[in-house]
C-alpha cells in the first residue's frame, strides 16, 4: 500500500480502476459502457540516460471504439517547469502506443488546481505551435460527499473526495460519511479504500479526524490499520491480520506458555495474520484485473507463508499481463 498523500492521490485510479468512469463524467467526457482498464509502465525514460516517470498510466480500452490512455499526474502545488514535462509525456505517449493519451492533474489545493487548468502554450507568443491544456480535478470541481447516499453509490469517488479536500474545514464531514458507507461494503474493497483515505491524508488534521473514528471502534474494517496506527499495530497484532489471527496468537502462547510464551504466540498470530491478508489481497487484484488464475497458481499463493513475498507479488500485479509476471525470479526485475 503506497505511504503518501501524493503517491495516493494518482495511484487511487490504480487501486481502483473504475474511478476514472466518475472522473470523466464530472468532467463531462463521455464514458462508453464496459470499458477494460489496464495499468501500463509508467517509465518514459528514454535511451539517452535521462528518467522520465509520470506518476499513474492507464490504457483505457471500449467495445468499438478506439483505446486512449489516461496519464495521472498527482500535483501538490505550482511548478514552472511541469508544463513542459507535461507536453513530452503526451507526445512521447502518442508517439509510443499509436493512441491517444489523456492528461488528468489532480489537486489537493484550490490554487493549484486552478493554476494547473489554464493553457499552457509553447512557441511564439503571437502564434504558439502548442496550446496544452490538461484536465484537472481538484477542490474547486470535485465535489465534497456529505451524504450517505452519495457515498454509498459511488464509494470510490467518496475515497476520492475525501483525499481532494483532505484539506477543508468540512473533512470530518465528508469522512464520517464516508465510513458510514464503507460499512455496507465488501471485506477486499474496504481494506482497500480504507486505506487510501488513510494513505491520502497524510499528516492534515484530517487524518486525525479519520484515526478518531477508527480508534472508537463505531467502524470495525476488518483489514484495516490507519496510517497513524501502524506501529501500536505491530506492537498489539494487526488488526487486518484478522481478529482470528490475533486470537490464534493469543491462545497458542497460552498453550505453549512455558516454550514459546505469551509473546512470542502473539507475533506468530500477527504473523500468521499478514500472510492470510497478503494471500486474500493478492487474489483479489488479480481477479478485479481479470488475470486467469489456474488451480496452481491459486495453490502457490495460497501456499505461500511469506508476506514478504506475497507482498513482491502483489507489486508485480499491479501492472502485470499474466500470472507468469507475477511469479518471476526477483533477478528478473
Amino acid at each position: 500500500m503506497v505511504n503518501s498523500p501524493h503517491e495516493t492521490h494518482h495511484r487511487a485510479f490504480q487501486q481502483i480502476p473504475a474511478l476514472f468512469t466518475s472522473a470523466f463524467r464530472l468532467l463531462d467526457l463521455p464514458v462508453p459502457d464496459q470499458a477494460v482498464v489496464t495499468a501500463i509502465d509508467s517509465d518514459l525514460t528514454e535511451v539517452r540516460p535521462i528518467e522520465r516517470h509520470v506518476d499513474t498510466l492507464l490504457r483505457l480500452e471500449f467495445p468499438g471504439g478506439e483505446p486512449y490512455l489516461l496519464l495521472v499526474e498527482a500535483q501538490t502545488k505550482r511548478d514552472p517547469d511541469k508544463p513542459d514535462s507535461w507536453a513530452y509525456y503526451l507526445s512521447y505517449l502518442r508517439n509510443r502506443y499509436g493512441c491517444q493519451p489523456i492528461l488528468l492533474v489532480v489537486c489537493r489545493d484550490r490554487a493549484t488546481a486552478l493554476w494547473a487548468s489554464r493553457p499552457f502554450r509553447i512557441g511564439h507568443p503571437a502564434h504558439p505551435n502548442l496550446t496544452l491544456t490538461p484536465l484537472v480535478l481538484g477542490p474547486h470541481n470535485v465535489p465534497k460527499i456529505t451524504d450517505y447516499e452519495r457515498a454509498a453509490a459511488d464509494v470510490p469517488f467518496a475515497v476520492f473526495s475525501a483525499i481532494t479536500h483532505s484539506n477543508d474545514p468540512d473533512a470530518g464531514a465528508i469522512l464520517a460519511v464516508l465510513a458510514e458507507a464503507l460499512q455496507k461494503t465488501d471485506d477486499e474493497s474496504r481494506t482497500i479504500c480504507a486505506e487510501l483515505a488513510a494513505s491520502g491524508l497524510g499528516g492534515t488534521p484530517a487524518a486525525g479526524i479519520w484515526r478518531n473514528l477508527m480508534e472508537t471502534g463505531l467502524f470495525s474494517f476488518r483489514g484495516f490499520v490507519a496510517e497513524g496506527l501502524r506501529e501500536e499495530g505491530r506492537v498489539e497484532g494487526r488488526e487486518e491480520g484478522r481478529v482470528e489471527g490475533r486470537a490464534q496468537g493469543r491462545e497458542r502462547g497460552r498453550e505453549e506458555g512455558l516454550s514459546l510464551g505469551l509473546k512470542e504466540g502473539r507475533e506468530q498470530g500477527r504473523e500468521e495474520g499478514r500472510v492470510a491478508e497478503g494471500t486474500e489481497k493478492l487474489i483479489r487484484l488479480l481477479e478485479v484485473r481479470g488475470i486467469p488464475l489456474p488451480d496452481d497458481a491459486r495453490l502457490r499463493i495460497t501456499a505461500c507463508d511469506d508476506p514478504e513475498l506475497l507482498g513482491l507479488w502483489f507489486d508485480r500485479a499491479i501492472t502485470a499481463a499474466t500470472v507468469d509476471e507475477v511469479f518471476a525470479q526477483p533477478q528478473q526485475d
